[in-house]
Parts: structure tokens; C-alpha cells; sequence
């Protein structure tokens, strides 16, 4: 039976570095993140038309994480999530963060994040790219640990020319903002000080975050009158056409992303940093194309012909979900001398578990009781007899309140998956994971027995984590 009522409360001490030569030996972290990539956009998944040659050579080089997950399936609470190893429900942030909330809603400057506490351990730290955890000075990413900054605050940007804060100035930079970052990222290494301590670099790309074109030429190429195999082109009424010119785009903004990955980790031999860096890479989010009917994550939308009617909270268009396309997320471990390459990792993980993950490969410690809802990975990853007895059992959150009006709530095991829409039950699903992994069949309705015990199962196991986390939904979960 899986333990879901899990609650890690870590206590540790500030460590001081006395010992310089120990400090030196300490790794680097390179944390690549980028934003809407889907778990099958990766040609190591077997996509057929996926070209990521650097990324599939980075994911065999050390651990790929194959059910590696979200715990909220759209950017800000996903990113809150993957730096305090909380769940947006407790932090007031369950939905992205909208141009007209920014001023008012952002990460808690006052929480524990892994960037602030590695700074506070010595680390040189930056963050290039995306943040889309508030606007205003008060949430700057310097106020969480980070030494530099440069990038966009907001929650979107455009694919080149991109308006960026560049040395503290919102600036238009010239440029394809995927080879900007890519560009900025390899800068910054260069300056790196090894005398100054180890560094710990988060470089969140914003592709393949749509709008996906402009691209490179040669990112394009590939993909230039390519007839492109979709998912489920048999699907009642699927707009087949916009399928195929959307996947065609979206794969070759991976492709952009794929090479500069291929720049970096280049750049990173050069320097000498190669055999001394920890490099994770993963995405906020997973991604629908055409699948069950769909494009886009957790706030998805149909991509029909004729979609279906409005309901009260459901505008025509819009399908809120929690398929596994939406949750997992492309991930990798490269940690060279500790990871062995060519790793697959089955457990179940998520992006609470980078918090405790990343103290324990530096061996970061920090003073306090500070709550947190991840459990360090490190057994995983160099395969240790407690590995086995793993928890595969998965809580998942989303509210929207963007348009569509959800409360949706979900646990997963490998076998079977629960998902409750507390503000519009009609909509509650059970996927049967084993025998309908793509979760084309909702069974909620079925008399089977089985099927009935399942779903009590899981149902009580949301309930249990709604109630350790504070959720103010449970009052709805009770009604039901």
C-alpha cells in the first residue's frame, strides 16, 4: 500500500566551508528547464519525427527518468512547486500568473528556495531565462537566492526580438530568444570564478512554448513539408490538418532548444566543468498534440472541427485535463562518476523532489524545521537497495480560474489514476492505466467491482492529501 500521506520535514545546519579543498570538490549544478515540452518530444522516446541528437545523447549519458511528473500541469505553480518543493494550493499560486494578477501575486520571498539556500552554502548562482513568479521587484529572482538575473519576469515572451531585463533594464534584444538564452548561459560559464565556489545555473528556455516560429533555418529543415505521423488521426472530427502544421512547428522549436543544449554541454568540455557539473534537465509541464482530442497542457484546448457545447464553467473550446501527456515531463540526470549512463529510471517522481534532491548532491544543509513535500531522488540514482521500496504513488493539483473554472484534484498510481473536478463533478475520470495508458476510456461510471474499489481507493488517498495540505477545496470534497 502506497504511503500518500508523506510529509518530509527537513532539519539541517548552515554548513562552513573551513575546508577549502572540500569546497572546491563540491559539484556544479546545470539545471535546464524548459517550458511546454512534452514527454514523447524527445527522439529517445521513440517519436518518429523528433530530432533532439544532443538531447538523446545528454539522457544517455547519465538517468532518464521516464515517469517523472508535475504536480501542477501550467507554468507558475509548476515553477513554485520546483523551487520550494510545495504545492500551489498552499502557496496561493494555482493557476499562471496573468498580466493583470502580477502586481499582487508572486512566490513568498520569505519561503526556503534550493537557489537561496545553495547561495547561502557558497554557490555562485543565475538564472537565465524565464521566471513567471511575479513581476514586481519584491519577487525579483535575486530576492530568492540568485546572484544574477537575466531574462523575463512575466509569463511569456516572443520566440525573437524579445523584450528582457539585461543588467537590472527591460531591453529588446536582437536575436532568436532560444540562441539568446543559449548565448547568455555559455557567457555566463565563461565568468564563472572557480576561486569564488562551485556554481549552480538554472536556465529556463521558453520554448517550445508556442507561438513556435520564427525557428533557425536548420531547426526548420527537418521539418519543412514534412507529412508528420500524428497520435490518433482517427479521432471523431480531430482537425487533422492544424494537427499536422502544429507539430511540424512545435518540433522544430524543440529543435532549437535540442541545439543549444548541444552547445552548452559542448562549452561545459571545453572549460573543464564537464566531469565536476550535475546536469538535470526536465520542463515545468508535458504538452498535448492531437492527443484524446486536444492540444496544449493542463488548461488544454480542443483541437475539433466542432467542438463540444459550453457548460456553466467550461467555455466551448477549452478541455481542462490531467493526461499523463499534461503531467509527465522529458527528464534526465547526467552525474558523471555517480550516475551510470544509460540509466532508466521506472519509479515515480516529481518536481517537489529537486528541493531535497539537489541539498543532498551538494551536501547543503540548512538551519530551521522547514517543510517541504519532495523526497530526495539520490537513492534512484545511484541504485541503493532502499530504491525498492519506492512510493510510485503520485498527487496532483490544478484550479483553473482563467476562463475555464476548475478544481481538479488527483492521484495516480502506475496502475490506475483518479481524477475529481470538485467544482464540476460530471467531469470526475478513472483511467485504467494498465490496459489504456493513452486514457482514451473514462470508467468513473463503471459497476465493475474492481474498478469501484479502486476508485474509493484513490478517492480517500486525495481526500487524505487535501487535508494534510490545507486544501481549501476539501469543504467541496466533503459536499460530494
Amino acid at each position: 500500500m502506497p504511503q500518500f500521506a508523506r510529509r518530509f520535514v527537513l532539519t539541517l545546519t548552515i554548513c562552513l566551508f573551513a575546508l577549502k579543498g572540500w569546497a572546491a570538490e563540491r559539484p556544479n549544478i546545470l539545471f535546464i528547464l524548459t517550458d511546454d515540452q512534452a514527454p514523447w518530444a524527445l527522439g529517445l522516446s521513440g517519436h518518429p519525427h523528433a530530432k533532439t541528437p544532443h538531447l538523446d545523447e545528454l539522457f544517455k549519458s547519465g538517468a532518464y527518468l521516464t515517469n517523472c511528473f508535475t504536480v501542477t500541469p501550467v507554468c507558475s505553480p509548476s515553477r513554485a512547486s520546483l523551487m520550494t518543493s510545495r504545492y500551489g494550493s498552499e502557496l496561493g499560486i494555482t493557476d499562471w500568473i496573468k498580466p493583470q494578477n502580477e502586481e499582487q501575486l508572486g512566490l513568498d520571498p520569505t519561503l526556503p528556495t534550493w537557489p537561496k539556500l545553495l547561495h547561502d552554502a557558497g554557490y555562485q548562482t543565475a538564472l537565465i531565462g524565464k521566471w513567471h513568479l511575479g513581476t514586481p521587484d519584491r519577487y525579483h529572482p535575486t530576492v530568492f537566492g540568485f546572484d544574477y538575473f537575466m531574462g523575463f519576469r512575466a509569463g511569456g515572451t516572443t520566440p525573437n526580438n524579445p523584450l528582457l531585463e539585461v543588467n537590472g533594464q527591460e531591453q529588446q534584444v536582437r536575436g532568436l530568444t532560444t540562441d539568446i538564452f543559449g548565448d547568455e548561459a555559455i557567457r555566463w560559464l565563461r565568468l564563472h570564478n572557480p576561486k569564488k565556489g562551485p556554481f549552480a545555473m538554472a536556465l529556463h528556455f521558453r520554448a517550445p512554448h508556442a507561438r513556435w516560429l520564427p525557428v533557425r533555418d536548420e531547426d526548420w529543415a527537418p521539418f519543412d513539408g514534412l507529412d508528420p505521423t500524428i497520435p490518433n488521426p482517427d479521432y471523431p472530427d480531430l482537425d487533422v490538418d492544424r494537427v499536422k502544421t502544429m507539430t511540424r512547428e512545435y518540433l522544430a522549436s524543440v529543435a532549437g532548444v535540442d541545439r543549444n543544449v548541444g552547445r552548452l554541454m559542448a562549452e561545459l568540455k571545453l572549460l573543464g566543468l564537464e566531469k565536476n557539473t550535475v546536469v538535470i534537465y526536465s520542463s515545468d509541464h508535458g504538452y498535448n498534440m492531437g492527443h484524446n482530442g486536444i492540444w496544449h497542457k493542463g488548461n488544454g484546448h480542443w483541437v475539433l472541427k466542432t467542438p463540444p457545447p459550453a457548460t456553466e464553467n467550461i467555455p466551448k473550446g477549452q478541455r481542462p485535463n490531467m493526461y499523463d501527456n499534461s503531467i509527465r515531463v522529458p527528464t534526465c540526470v547526467r552525474w558523471p562518476g555517480v550516475v551510470e549512463p544509460g540509466r532508466e529510471i521506472t519509479e515515480t517522481v516529481s518536481n517537489l523532489d529537486w528541493f531535497p534532491t539537489l541539498m543532498d548532491i551538494t551536501d547543503t544543509k540548512f538551519e530551521g524545521d522547514v517543510l517541504i513535500h519532495g523526497r530526495s531522488i539520490i537513492t534512484l540514482l545511484r541504485d541503493t537497495p532502499k530504491a525498492s521500496r519506492w512510493d510510485n504513488g503520485f498527487y496532483a493539483e490544478y484550479s483553473t480560474h482563467h476562463q475555464a473554472m476548475t478544481h481538479m484534484r488527483m492521484y495516480r498510481l502506475p496502475e490506475a489514476k483518479l481524477i475529481r473536478d470538485y467544482k464540476n463533478p460530471e467531469r470526475d475520470e478513472y483511467f485504467d492505466l494498465v490496459n489504456d495508458p493513452a486514457e482514451t476510456t473514462n470508467l468513473i461510471g463503471s459497476d465493475d467491482p474492481a474498478v469501484q474499489r479502486m476508485v474509493k481507493l484513490l478517492d480517500g488517498m486525495i481526500r487524505e492529501k487535501m487535508q494534510e495540505n490545507g486544501d481549501a477545496v476539501l469543504e467541496l470534497a466533503t459536499q460530494k
